[in-house]
């Protein structure tokens, strides 16, 4: 069995996935600790190992856009209430964009290996791809509360079953056994219309804002790009607090969306979490240069509206059609040919 890989044992993926030793991330943004890739690591582990393993840019790259600082042109900037961009930052959705990359990268080397018939290591990266999957499960779950069709069908099954013990405790005239299931019964009744709500919630969502639109922070000014998008915010009370969510006109119960911010203007936010209201989009098709290190992994390139095409597996991830823009007569496409 291996035990241990480097980043020279297998190649990279398109999307530049590299798990090895040099921790070229976190030299230069505090993201990653160094560390080696293995495989047989524990599940309670997987996390931290993920989070730990990943690297993915060149030195020159970062180095070339860390200390670059340019004031923004969006037109829109309001009254801060004392809160900077910073107060947006999440390491939650960074942590998920990374999470993202590192299944991209473990599918396309199962295919690597495959390729070379390297059937043993192409089984131990489909056995650890499946448990990253289970981790990024849980890890929503956790991030999004209770919310999806079967738990709520498993509340409900339990609920039938309440009601049959409290039937046979009535008819047994044991009514301490029965209170005790009647206030059991409450609770699950109160938790089971909170989740369906929730998950009602998220089926139905309406959003303003698509996967690789451009926006612009309304309070802020910063140039974004959407990334991902939640139908309320999933961050913790703490991060709420930080980032004033409770004063917000809409508050917590909004669409809220991973935007990766441009880098030459501000290269230390990197990803924000944003609530719908303080998002908008350009009058026009913003056709200005935009960049980022995640950038090229999750996204085609620009069409001919100056918005990002997702790739195949970010549309998949929120369940999201690919965005066709209208035909343009003067040059004979559509603006999206991947």
């Amino acid at each position: 069995m291996v035990q241990s890989m480097s980043a020279s044992t297998l190649a990279t993926s398109r999307y530049g996935g590299l798990f090895g030793s040099i921790p070229v991330w976190r030299r230069h943004f505090g993201q990653m600790k160094e560390t080696q890739m293995s495989f047989g690591v524990e599940r309670q582990d997987l996390w931290h190992f993920f989070g730990r393993s990943l690297i993915f840019l060149s030195q020159s790259h970062v180095r070339g856009c860390r200390n670059v600082r340019v004031k923004v042109g969006w037109p829109f900037k309001g009254n801060n209430q004392g809160l900077d961009a910073a107060s947006e930052h999440s390491e939650s959705a960074n942590e998920d964009i990374l999470m993202f990359f590192f299944q991209l990268d473990l599918a396309t080397r199962v295919q690597y290996a495959l390729n070379l018939e390297q059937y043993d290591i192409a089984k131990q990266l489909r056995d650890k791809l499946t448990e990253v999957e289970a981790e990024v499960i849980r890890q929503q779950e956790t991030r999004r509360g209770s919310t999806s069709k079967s738990e709520v069908q498993d509340m409900a099954i339990s609920i039938l079953r309440l009601r049959a013990d409290l039937q046979n405790a009535v008819e047994k005239e044991n009514y301490n056994l029965a209170a005790e299931l009647r206030d059991e019964i409450s609770k699950l009744e109160s938790e089971s219309l909170a989740a369906s709500v929730k998950a009602q919630a998220y089926e139905n969502a309406q959003y303003a804002f698509r996967l690789g639109q451009k926006v612009g922070h309304k309070t802020f000014g910063y140039r974004a790009v959407i990334c991902g998008m939640d139908p309320v915010c999933c961050e913790t009370k703490s991060w709420m607090e930080t980032a004033n969510i409770d004063k917000l006109t809409r508050g917590p119960d909004q669409p809220f969306y991973q935007v990766l911010v441009d880098v030459y203007v501000d290269p230390n936010l990197l990803v924000a979490y944003v609530p719908e209201e303080n998002l908008l989009a350009p009058d026009k098709p913003d056709m200005e240069r935009f960049d980022h290190p995640y950038a090229s992994f999750l996204f085609y390139g620009m069409d001919a509206a100056g918005d990002f095409i997702p790739i195949k597996q970010l549309r998949e991830k929120y369940n999201k059609p690919r965005h066709e823009i209208p035909y343009d007569p003067e040059n004979g496409q559509n603006g999206e040919n991947v």
